[in-house]
């Protein structure tokens, strides 16, 4: 398997998350990409948890000390976003 590496170490702290889902977000279901960080994204996986339950795979390559490789994959398409109870509530009914 030949994975497109995704090097975040370089990036700023704020632009690795949204870096990293985006990069999630691109792929077709079934393709995955190399993450390469310099620690365990342990909090990254935590979102992935919460917004793609059971909908992504994580798999370490390397695990440090001085770089973390995990190869995320991409089990299922997305789902849409969730609408908050009430969303609509000011729209006329017809």
């Amino acid at each position: 398997m030949n994975d497109q590496e995704l090097d975040v170490r370089p990036l700023r702290k704020p632009d690795k998350h949204p870096t990293i889902f985006a990069t999630y977000g691109a792929l077709a279901v079934g393709d995955s990409f190399v993450l390469v960080n310099n620690h365990d994204p342990r909090h990254l996986r935590d979102e992935f948890d919460a917004e793609h339950p059971g909908g992504y795979g994580w798999d370490y390559l390397d695990k440090g000390p001085r770089t973390w490789r995990i190869r995320i994959t991409k089990l299922a398409s997305t789902p849409p976003p969730r609408v908050p109870d009430g969303a609509g509530a000011h729209l006329p009914l017809v």
